[in-house]
């Protein structure tokens, strides 16, 4: 069939300039039949469409054929096979027709399947309070003039569309935690519901339906906050497409272009900033006379009262090694020189590492998220000084060791003196049962007085302590003396004249 520009040609030499067919063929080298259909029908295009294809061949293979296609659509994406394939296996069950009917029936029934499998949904509607959405994504920032890949946990109230955005260096348990405690400390609550996907840090095992075996500190945080947790079906995003929008979002206007910070703390109070302004700035989607933020506003009186902060840990057992050193996250820290020999809990927070032993805290320091580094606090090593003295002086622990003025002073002072190692090791040990403050103003008193030795701040401080209680003796009544002895030092007067 001609095109559409043949056509109009037509139709205006017939219609505007009065031309016959038979001059409208001869000029246009058309048919009769063409330009009699062109003028009778009225129409301004024409196509082609078989509309019955004849496969005389394919008909009694057909089921066959189907066969195959719906086991090789079941297949995994690499293990199903091509087109030719399926027409080699058809050909050795007996087909003796062409490969371009099989392809045509095959490229029918995907339209046909395609047409019956697609994919609807239905709008969904949140009450007040009633579910939040959390996920993670991962974007691409420059801290300190290092780029890094950051991982960004998002939260979202799925009936004001509130959303809060929170960085951090892993997507751990850990932060997990921290994450939902900041988010519900921001908007005061937490909803009764929240819909997760399936995070391994959270699931541990996928059940029957929307059943999951859930991370036991996960469900204790849930417990906490009254959160009934929702799993999503596997590889089904639609189903808390609100925060999957948020990450989109976030990205956008967030993250692009490359943020440049200093630390994550600027970090995350700029992100903190740019979710509250985003808010009282857009719509909400339904309630168009409104603002994110002012719908929000009105559903904070809808939420679960905030309860206060999880102790949000992710606990693992460790060993020490004799350098009171315990390995985590490949990374290291001290822990206090009695710890050593036995068995430690190292209790992971999203910015700290606390580590006990027997319920009482052996160690505490701020988390390290770099690879191969070793994170000391000097004063755990200090009841070891007392056998080796000598290892203040060159020990890894107490290099660009940062003491309080006074002590440092006497310490220089010291440097040079014979045995100085050993008195500043005295001078530190005080600092264990005096503690620091007391050990600081007697070296201050110290040096005040032109002096600097052990001996002396030692002197000052026993000076300073309270004296101790005396002891007070209860005697039972029946020890008690019914006549009291009379107090005469004249006696011995009698005894010496008699000498």
């Amino acid at each position: 069939m001609k095109g559409v520009d043949t056509i109009a040609r037509i139709r205006r030499e017939h219609f505007v300039q009065g031309r016959s067919i038979k001059g409208i063929v001869r000029e246009l080298h058309v048919s009769r039949n063409t330009v009699r259909k062109v003028l009778r029908s009225g129409a301004t295009a024409f196509s082609y469409a078989r509309e019955v294809q004849p496969q005389p061949r394919l008909g009694r293979w057909k089921a066959d054929l189907d066969g195959l296609l719906a086991r090789n659509a079941c297949k995994p994406s690499r293990e199903r096979l091509t087109l030719i394939r399926i027409f080699e296996e058809l050909r050795g069950l007996g087909y003796e027709g062409g490969y371009d009917a099989v392809r045509r029936y095959a490229r029918s029934w995907g339209r046909q399947r395609a047409v019956a499998t697609a994919d609807a949904y239905v709008p969904l509607s949140f009450a007040p309070g009633e579910a939040y959405q959390f996920d993670w994504s991962h974007e691409v920032v420059l801290i300190n003039g290092v780029t890094v890949t950051v991982k960004v946990a998002h939260v979202r109230l799925c009936h004001s569309r509130m959303l809060f955005v929170r960085a951090y260096p892993r997507e751990t348990l850990e932060m997990v935690f921290d994450a939902h405690d900041r988010a519900f400390a921001f908007f005061r609550g937490a909803c009764t519901r929240g819909i997760y996907d399936n995070m391994k840090t959270a699931v541990e095992a996928i059940l029957v339906g929307k059943e999951r075996a859930y991370n036991r500190r996960f469900l204790q945080m849930c417990s906490h906050y009254l959160v009934d947790p929702v799993a999503c079906t596997p590889a089904s995003g639609w189903e808390k497409g609100q925060v999957e929008n948020q990450v989109g979002v976030a990205r956008e206007r967030f993250f692009s272009p490359r943020i440049r910070v200093k630390s994550y703390e600027e970090l995350n109070a700029w992100l903190l900033d740019q979710c509250v302004a985003y808010a009282k700035a857009h719509r909400h989607p339904e309630l168009r006379d409104a603002t994110v933020w002012n719908v929000f506003e009105a559903e904070r009186s809808s939420l679960v009262p905030y309860a206060g902060r999880f102790d949000g840990f992710h606990a693992v057992p460790a060993s020490v090694s004799k350098t009171c050193l315990v390995r985590f996250d490949n990374n290291r820290y001290s822990v206090t020189a009695s710890a050593v020999g036995r068995p430690v809990e190292v209790r992971a927070y999203a910015d700290r590492i606390e580590l006990r032993q027997d319920g009482r805290v052996v160690g505490e320091h701020r988390r390290c998220f770099g690879r191969e580094q070793t994170v000391f606090d000097p004063w755990h090593y200090v009841p070891v000084l007392a056998r080796k003295p000598g290892a203040l002086r060159n020990g890894a622990p107490f290099k660009d060791w940062v003491l309080p003025a006074a002590i440092d002073r006497v310490r220089r002072k010291l440097a040079n003196a014979r045995d100085g190692d050993r008195q500043m090791v005295d001078i530190l040990t005080t600092v264990l049962s005096d503690g620091l403050p007391a050990v600081e103003a007697a070296c201050a008193e110290a040096l005040g007085q032109g002096v600097h030795s052990a001996d002396v701040i030692l002197n000052i401080l026993a000076r300073r302590r309270e004296p101790a209680t005396p002891i007070t003796i209860l005697t039972p009544e029946v020890l008690r003396l019914r006549h009291p002895p009379d107090a005469d030092c004249a006696r011995y007067d009698q005894l010496r004249r008699a000498t």
